[in-house]
């Protein structure tokens, strides 16, 4: 099929803003002052970003959903995209990342407003890490991308007649890629807040940083490259290695 890149850029941009829309919802929900979730605890944020991913994918069907920097070079990586696809797909990820933070603090605007807490303002925009060591919040955010897009290779294995498993999820292959950002949150979130995607944390960093938020402090620009390169490097690892250990399984089924 023939691409249509302004197609694939909307279907970024539409899917990557649903998932920091509600990403961000979520962490507004639980952090700020005076909502109805308010103190709903880092569980309750794990499952909504988890839902939010599902909501994302479903969204942007066209471009493969891939709503993630790291996902989308993991596939030029393997050859799944081209880089025409990758930079396109990048650019709509990034825009749709503002613009769903900029949704976001609209709909929570009076809470914003309430919180006394700039930290707990940016920590709705993007990540930061429970202890500031820049080399192991790396380590981090290396190890829970390469578990994310390591995992997303293997659902491509997932219904291989060669080696026997069923497939055909259709639209509820989200659900997995849902269950997945969920449970790496809850298992590899607490050092950083796992950002595992660079738009993720770059897009509403941007907009914590541009928006008239009363309050708001700094945007934290000094951590700000973390999440975006561990995230990378996670995504091209997962990349290389993927194909080889997928493969030694399935030559030795």
């Amino acid at each position: 099929m023939q691409v249509n890149l302004g197609l694939y850029f909307l279907s970024e941009t539409v899917g990557t803003g649903m998932l920091i829309l509600l990403g961000c919802g979520v962490v507004a929900n639980a952090v700020l002052a005076k909502t109805k979730g308010n103190a709903g605890g880092f569980l309750m944020v794990n499952w909504g970003w988890g839902l939010a991913v599902f909501a994302g994918v479903l969204a942007s069907a066209y471009s493969g959903a891939q709503l993630n920097p790291a996902v989308s070079l993991g596939l030029l990586i393997a050859g799944k995209i081209m880089f025409a696809q990758f930079a396109i797909a990048v650019a709509g990820q990034l825009v749709g990342a503002i613009i769903g933070a900029v949704l976001c603090w609209l709909a929570y605007k009076q809470h914003f407003d309430d919180e006394p807490d700039p930290a707990a303002k940016l920590g709705v925009f993007s990540t930061g890490p429970a202890i500031r060591s820049y080399g192991w919040n790396l380590v981090t955010e290396v190890i829970a991308t390469f578990v994310l897009v390591f995992v997303i290779f293997a659902f491509a294995d997932y219904g291989d007649i060669q080696i026997g498993t069923p497939g055909g999820l259709g639209p509820l292959t989200a659900v997995p890629v849902a269950l997945l950002v969920v449970g790496i949150g809850a298992s590899l979130g607490g050092p950083t807040g796992y950002a595992i995607n660079p738009a993720r944390d770059l897009g509403p960093r941007i907009a914590h940083a541009i928006l008239p938020i009363k309050g708001k402090g700094s945007s934290d620009w000094s951590y700000a490259w973390v999440p975006v390169v561990g995230p990378l490097i996670g995504g091209a690892l997962a990349a290389l290695l993927a194909p080889v250990l997928l493969n030694l399984m399935r030559f030795a089924a």
